[in-house]
């Protein structure tokens, strides 16, 4: 097939593109830069210069497709106070790639994120989400669009995402903690640090956005999610060894000061199944989970910054 890949350079699309030309796939990929252009060019993919804001860029290579996975999110400005305003975008974004594919029954897979799906219970692909009004709600109203284009012709999907993706090069949620730990001296979480993320190494996520577009059936959610649960306190603990700080409870009412913008997500307790997209797909992750991929070391190699 050729498939449209949105964010194809970025930390999940720079692993998918070669899972997709591997599998057999050509790829064409929506470049914002120079940069993002000469990575996918070496990498084997055609490049489409513009941004998810050009719609009428993404409705022509949608349409000239048999395929799309949309995996761009303007995180930069997300996680810098407006979250609405990427929200916004990526349903313009969304919407304009399944209007291009209504009535083609063509794959579109979008990812979208677990995080504050079912907190404190086990989610799975069968809960959706509750429409709270929260920054999370408005992603996910998205995803319900998306996965509402099946009864319009097009194979429709939505993998959502665990919090971290991690990997060597990973500039996320986990580098950040390590940032912040590096930064401050104290490798911290918040209140007893039972609370748990799932993980999903990048190369695992990609793998699962390949079997999603081949094959995952129309209306469908997928959970990127290779581990269910890992506790914070447990991630701190590694950091601290490896960072030899010491490894502390943080208070909430000075998660803020000392997390930045993490501090909002820190404390999510958001376990995860992953078993019905595993039997469906055949998806087995192979790759690191998320302990020992930190304690590979690559994490702490480079120091990185806290933003």
């Amino acid at each position: 097939m050729r498939i449209f890949v949105t964010g194809a350079s970025g930390w999940i699309g720079s692993a998918l593109v070669p899972e997709l030309i591997g599998a057999g796939h050509q790829v064409v990929g929506l470049a914002r830069s120079d940069a993002s252009a000469a990575a996918l060019t070496a990498a084997g993919a055609e490049t489409v210069r513009g941004t998810i804001d050009d719609l009428d860029v993404l409705a022509s290579a949608a349409a000239a497709s048999d395929g799309v996975v949309h995996l761009a999110f303007k995180h930069d400005i997300a996680f810098s106070g407006d979250f609405q305003g990427a929200s916004d975008a990526d349903r313009r974004a969304a919407d304009t790639l399944g209007d291009a594919l209504a009535g083609t029954d063509r794959p579109f897979v979008l990812a979208s994120g677990l995080a504050g799906l079912k907190p404190g219970q086990v989610a799975t692909e069968r809960d959706m989400p509750t429409g709270d009004g929260s920054q999370a709600a408005a992603r996910a109203a998205t995803a319900t669009a998306v996965l509402g284009l099946a009864s319009r012709g097009v194979r429709s999907s939505v993998v959502r995402l665990s919090p971290t993706c991690h990997g060597d090069g990973d500039k996320g949620f986990m580098a950040t903690l390590v940032a912040i730990a590096r930064a401050t001296g104290v490798s911290g979480y918040l209140g007893d640090g039972a609370n748990r993320w799932p993980a999903v190494h990048r190369l695992d996520a990609a793998r699962l956005f390949r079997l999603a577009v081949e094959k995952a059936p129309a209306g469908t959610v997928l959970h990127g999610a290779a581990e269910e649960g890992v506790a914070i306190r447990d991630v701190a603990e590694v950091i601290g060894r490896h960072l030899e700080v010491p490894v502390a409870a943080v208070a909430p009412e000075a998660a803020a000061e000392h997390f930045a913008w993490l501090g909002g997500f820190l404390g999510l307790d958001a376990p995860t199944s992953s078993t019905l997209t595993r039997e469906l797909l055949g998806w087995q992750p192979t790759h690191p989970g998320l302990l020992d991929d930190l304690d590979k070391g690559h994490y702490f190699h480079t120091p990185a910054t806290a933003s």
